[in-house]
């Protein structure tokens, strides 16, 4: 109870003191909103990515995170950084766990959460800064930068730039690959958090808004759209060094999923097929003759070195069409197995080899295979033996073009993709299999990826698929044709051939080198600004005088 203040010779009158209850009420809203949040922030940025072209999806998410995350601890933020994470991957991922089950799914996302969660202590550390949104952006892409190396040679898989294919951002890539381009989405995202903060700030105590914060916030959301704008004049799909006309073949599996591989050398002849019709269309001229072909990743998944009625199968389809053909094959040689490209030339057969340097772990090798083997048999089963790596990058001198080779899962990596273009690519295939993972996202989420990747370097990029979405992409990320998916088809097309190379493509790691220093100077900043403020606390606490409370007097 509290006593009121009364009149002299008035009785005293006694009021309830303030109950607890809301207080406590308050504080667990406090507690259990942002932990609402944060997870179902993680599901709209999944919401944002391919197939769906809901790419602006991306800004409101980051800006719900940024709100959840402002204001607690490092502590409490890496629990919301988790559930972040686990809301953006868990759905994002799914397609991993398709013929495998829930376990291998479920762990990947796991892990991978932790980076983000990472990332969210640091971002709640950051957030204390004057123009916080800079060092948060930043923060964000030492996050990614760090997933897409570590364990096991990293997973870039989720990275921001790989949502924005049809976003406004897109141009960005050229100028700084996909750090640059996450940077700008996520900066923009925390920046439309803070002006309405501040604007929200403002009509609630009507204090003048803070100009400095005002105009960080306002550049946060302007500069990443202006900067897009500018880079446009950095894309272009005009012909450098002429023209060549290319056909990608996609031949089909019998099956989905991992028994495609029984029947490998049906795959390998529903390809030859395909390649045969398409001949035999050139030949009644109701279709343009190409100067070259492309075949998907395992689409000879039996070794034509090994194999004469292999090797047979493929030269007659290259002397039927009469061009060289790059065929998707699975080579042994000198005891190691390799997921090797071929260059077979209609007079002289194999000619040239490219073997796959960014392999994929617990698909294509096995860390941890002991382990693994005393948790569960059947997950090394599936991998009896592991792929080696290639080490050179794969550019094949086809009728005149340089073409580059990007197999399947190297697509996420910014190097393997760069290394070519650099080795004088002037145009980029990406041969891929997703018969594996059946109708999921996955071929939709790797599409987008080479559409990032044309921008990001200006070439024209193919996307030979053994079951589909096989795709001609434009140097300006435009998507000419495709084919559906679990259908025999071919796609023949005149492209530009392109030798400009953008700044991104001479930067390389440059700008996510930046960025990473520039997180690492904010956490920095924000961690020695809290030990200051510790200090001074403790100062205060053992000297009152400090804190400006007169001792009593004696």
């Amino acid at each position: 109870m509290t006593v009121t203040a009364t009149s002299v010779g008035e009785p005293e009158q006694l009021e309830p003191a303030a109950a607890p209850a809301p207080a406590h009420g308050v504080r667990r809203v406090r507690r259990v909103v942002p932990a609402a949040a944060a997870p179902l922030s993680g599901v709209l940025l999944y919401v944002s990515f391919p197939p769906r072209t809901l790419w602006w999806l991306a800004l409101p998410a980051f800006a719900v995170f940024g709100w959840a995350l402002r204001g607690h601890t490092w502590k409490a933020s890496l629990g919301l950084g988790y559930l972040f994470g686990l809301g953006f991957l868990l759905p994002l991922l799914v397609w991993t766990g398709v013929e495998v089950g829930s376990g291998p799914w479920l762990a990947l996302v796991a892990v991978e959460a932790i980076f983000i969660a990472l990332v969210g202590a640091g971002i709640a550390l950051v957030s204390r800064l004057p123009a916080w949104p800079v060092w948060a952006a930043a923060v964000w892409t030492a996050g990614e930068a760090a997933r897409a190396r570590v364990p096991f040679g990293g997973f870039p898989w989720g990275k921001i730039a790989f949502g924005q294919a049809d976003g406004v951002f897109l141009p960005l890539a050229a100028v700084g690959g996909t750090p640059v381009l996450g940077f700008a989405v996520v900066l923009c995202g925390f920046g439309l958090y803070e002006i309405v903060r501040l604007v929200l700030d403002w009509r609630r105590t009507g204090n003048a808004l803070r100009r400095g914060a005002a105009v960080a916030a306002l550049i946060s959301v302007a500069a990443p759209v202006v900067g897009a704008v500018a880079a446009r004049s950095l894309v272009s799909d005009k012909a450098e060094d002429g023209t060549a006309t290319v056909a990608v073949i996609q031949g089909n599996v019998p099956r989905s999923g991992l028994e495609f591989n029984a029947q490998r050398r049906a795959v390998l002849d529903y390809h030859a097929r395909e390649t045969e019709r398409l001949a035999a269309e050139v030949e009644a001229g109701k279709v343009a003759r190409p100067d070259f072909v492309l075949w998907p990743e395992n689409s000879s998944d039996v070794d034509p070195f090994a194999n004469p009625d292999a090797a047979a199968v493929i030269d007659r389809a290259a002397k039927a069409i009469g061009v060289p053909i790059s065929v998707g094959g699975v080579v042994e040689r000198g005891g190691r197995l390799y997921n090797e490209q071929i260059l077979w030339d209609p007079a002289k057969g194999p000619v040239d080899t490219y073997d796959k340097r960014q392999v994929q772990p617990f698909g294509e090798y096995l860390p941890l295979r002991s382990l693994l083997n005393a948790v569960n048999p059947d997950w090394t089963a599936m991998v009896r033996q592991d792929f080696s790596r290639g080490h050179k990058p794969g550019v094949f001198t086809m009728a005149g073009a340089k073409v580059g080779l990007v197999t399947c899962y190297e697509a996420a990596f910014d190097w393997t993709v760069r290394s070519t273009v650099t080795d004088g690519a002037q145009l980029i295939s990406v041969p891929s299999n997703n018969a594996t993972f059946d109708r999921s996202e996955m071929t939709y989420q790797q599409l987008a990826m080479s559409r990032v990747r044309a921008v990001e370097h200006s070439r024209t990029v193919t996307v030979p698929v053994t079951s589909g979405v096989s795709a001609i992409i434009m140097p300006d990320g435009r998507i000419t044709q495709r084919t559906g998916m679990f259908v025999a088809d071919s796609l023949v097309q005149k492209v530009p051939l392109r030798s400009y190379t953008t700044p991104a493509t001479r930067l390389g790691t440059l700008p996510e080198m930046i960025l990473v220093l520039v997180a690492a100077g904010g956490l920095g900043w924000a961690a020695a600004s809290a030990a200051r403020d510790r200090r001074d606390r403790h100062v205060r606490a053992v000297r009152p005088e400090d804190a400006g409370v007169a001792e009593p007097t004696r």
